[in-house]
């Protein structure tokens, strides 16, 4: 096992909470724990809101690798069980509550994504629901005794309701007690979050403690900004960039970010030293490295992580010749055109939509493109010829006559 130094240096890289106390308490804990020189238990959990994970959550999964690195146990949560509650940590509504079919289709999912980065063999996957869907209402009590409503209603996000006047529901005052019970009934040392989940890892130390166990450490992490460079990344607000995209749309949605988002992403999904990102970022404050180069460096390493070398190489010749040279793709998809058809059909059956709909609303929002030139009505009929359909930046197909 590596030297306890070395450890909380790699760990502790891009870590925030909040407030210095915190992190040198946490920091303290964490090397006398190291010290002992056994195993940690270390898990994350990660709630089954949507079927796939982005970048977003990977900045935890990273960390948990190279806890996995150096020889420590990895646990991968599933929080199938609080994912009917709704974390309310980044939220100043009620979160909306899924339905049961919808958190186990999700949840299936996500293990599997979650190999791109964890290795499968020193992995193991579990589901909160093992022991939380196993509590009476005894041990509901119990949890609840340890704590009192004014520390519920000093988070910020319940505040911001009070002085609106919105409704705070009680059981979301649940999420953190059995959050925090993941940490009792996992014995672990070291649980990994959000910056916003401080609380809720919080919770963790403190059941633990009120169950006879040594209470976890908590580290936990900013968020990531999305491809906008201002919100986190998130599906919903379509700023996000999925893990199992294609190595080219990796590609150029990391070439998308702005600027000022790049050292946000250094810290959190490279796999780059802070000595590594010292000296990129002294090069471009210098005007030794231009903001272009470095984030083409950034793009690379990031598909190169998820789809190898071979991926991130051909991404990166294909970015310079759509996006810089004004080239097309040098392997478009070839889609056949036998009789007129209207473009919303046509993106349908191309495979560039999801539905009519959704090509009536890329129509619209002026995302189209036929030999480079928009496509204005949602009633525009294609007819047979050889031209080139185009959706965004990134996508398109090369349409050819039926021979």
């Amino acid at each position: 096992m590596k030297e306890t130094d070395e450890q909380i240096n790699v760990i502790m890289q891009g870590a925030e909470f909040g407030d210095p106390q915190t992190k040198e308490t946490m920091t303290r804990e964490l090397r006398e724990r190291l010290k002992k020189g056994r195993p940690l238990r270390v898990y994350c959990g990660y709630d089954a809101t949507k079927p796939d994970l982005h970048l977003g959550h990977t900045v935890t999964m990273r960390k948990l690798k190279q806890f996995q690195d150096f020889g420590h146990e990895v646990t991968f949560l599933i929080g199938d069980f609080t994912t009917r509650v709704g974390d309310p940590s980044d939220k100043d509504k009620l979160r909306p509550q899924l339905n049961l079919d919808i958190i186990e289709e999700n949840a299936r999912t996500y293990a599997e994504q979650a190999f791109k980065i964890l290795d499968p063999e020193r992995t193991k996957v579990r589901y909160n629901s093992e022991w939380l869907d196993k509590l009476t209402l005894a041990d509901a009590l119990r949890l609840a005794s340890s704590f009192t409503t004014q520390q519920f209603l000093a988070r910020d996000n319940f505040q911001k309701r009070v002085a609106k006047n919105d409704p705070i529901w009680l059981h979301e005052f649940f999420y953190a007690l059995l959050q925090g019970y993941d940490a009792v009934a996992l014995e672990t040392d070291v649980q990994l979050g959000a910056t916003e989940q401080l609380f809720n890892l919080l919770a963790g130390r403190k059941l633990q403690e009120s169950f006879g166990q040594r209470p976890q450490i908590c580290i936990t992490f900013p968020i990531l900004l999305g491809t906008d460079g201002h919100m986190r990344m998130s599906k919903s607000t379509g700023n996000y960039i999925g893990i199992t995209e294609p190595p080219e749309d990796m590609y150029g949605k990391v070439m998308s970010i702005p600027d000022i988002a790049m050292n946000n992403y250094f810290n959190l999904v490279t796999r780059w030293t802070p000595e590594e990102i010292s000296r990129i970022e002294a090069d471009m404050e210098s005007g030794k490295a231009h903001p272009m180069d470095i984030k083409k460096k950034l793009a690379w390493e990031i598909t190169d992580y998820y789809h190898g070398t071979e991926a991130a190489d051909a991404s990166a010749k294909h970015f310079e010749r759509v996006h810089q040279e004004r080239k097309l793709p040098e392997d478009i998809p070839q889609f056949v055109v036998d009789k007129p058809v209207a473009v919303p059909d046509l993106l349908l059956a191309a495979g560039l939509s999801k539905s009519k709909s959704d090509g009536r609303r890329l129509i619209q929002q002026g995302g189209v493109k036929l030999d480079g030139k928009p496509v204005e009505s949602v009633d525009f009929v294609v007819n047979p010829g050889e031209m080139v359909l185009q959706v965004g930046k990134r996508r398109f197909v090369q349409l050819v006559r039926q021979k």
